[in-house]
C-alpha cells in the first residue's frame, strides 16, 4: 500500500506562503468555534523519522490561541507509566473540553516500535487493534473529532534528511543512533505500518497519509486536512 503513494508531489514555495496562511486562519477560526462550543478534537502524528512531523505540529500549532491546545510528546513508558496498561498514559492527555490535543507519537507505538522490537508479545499487539479501535471509538463517541496523520518518506530522503541533520550543529541533535537503528528495519517496520492503517483506519477515526518528501506539500496537506475535519462537525 505505501509503495503506491506518490511521493513525487510537490508544493512551490511561493504557492506555499499563500496556502499555509489561508489554511492556518481557517484552522484558527474552527479552533474558535470548538472553544466557545466547548468540543474537541485529537490530532495524531505518526511517521518514518526525519519525516516532518515536528514541521507539521508547528504549522498547526503557529497561530493558534494557547488556551486552545495543548501539544503531548510520547517516548518509551517510564515510571508509574510501565505499571499500568498501555493506554493508562494517552487517556490522560486527552483533549479537554474547548480543546484540541495533539499527540506526538502515540499509543501506536504498540502496533510500530514495541512490535518490531520486542517490547511487547505477538499476543498483546495483535490484542492492540481491537483495544485501540474501542479507544478511540470512545473517543469520539464522547464528542471529540480524531484525525489521525501518518507522514510518508521513501529511504532515499529519510538519508538526505539524516546527513542534513548530522551536518548541522543545530539541528544534530534530533539524530540519534536509534533513528539509524529503526533505519535498518525498514522492510520489518513499513509491514507493521501497512498492517497498522489497514486495521486500525475507522470511519469514526481514518488515517491520512501525507505524502512528505516534500516538506511544503505536507505542511499544506495537515492543515487542510485538519481544518476540514473541523469545519464538517456540525
Amino acid at each position: 500500500m505505501l509503495e503506491k503513494v506518490d511521493l513525487s508531489k510537490k508544493l512551490p514555495e511561493k504557492k506555499y506562503w499563500k496556502e499555509i496562511k489561508k489554511w492556518q486562519v481557517r484552522l484558527r477560526e474552527q479552533s474558535m468555534r470548538l472553544f466557545n462550543e466547548k468540543r474537541m478534537a485529537l490530532a495524531v502524528f505518526e511517521g518514518w523519522d526525519a519525516a516532518g512531523k515536528g514541521g507539521s505540529i508547528k504549522r498547526v500549532t503557529e497561530i493558534l490561541d494557547p488556551r486552545g491546545f495543548n501539544v503531548n510528546t510520547f517516548a518509551a513508558p517510564s515510571g508509574a507509566e510501565g505499571h499500568h496498561h498501555y493506554l493508562w498514559r494517552f487517556w490522560r492527555s486527552l483533549p479537554q473540553l474547548g480543546q484540541i490535543a495533539v499527540f506526538d507519537r502515540s499509543h501506536y507505538g504498540r502496533l510500530m516500535v514495541e512490535r518490531v522490537e520486542g517490547f511487547c508479545t505477538e499476543q498483546e499487539w495483535k490484542r492492540a487493534f481491537r483495544e485501540i479501535n474501542e479507544f478511540e471509538w470512545q473517543v469520539t463517541n464522547f464528542g471529540s473529532v480524531v484525525v489521525k496523520f501518518w507522514l510518508h518518506i521513501d529511504q532515499d530522503e529519510q538519508l538526505r534528511r539524516f546527513k542534513g541533520r548530522e551536518l548541522d550543529p543545530f539541528r544534530s541533535y534530533k539524530l540519534t543512533e536509534e533513528d539509524w537503528r529503526n533505519r535498518a528495519k525498514w522492510n520489518e517496520y513499513r509491514e507493521a505500518v501497512e498492517e497498522m492503517i489497514e486495521k486500525t483506519s475507522t470511519a469514526w477515526a481514518p488515517w491520512t497519509v501525507v505524502e512528505a518528501n516534500d516538506k511544503f506539500y505536507a505542511r499544506v496537506k495537515v492543515v487542510q486536512t485538519l481544518t476540514k475535519a473541523l469545519e464538517a462537525v456540525a
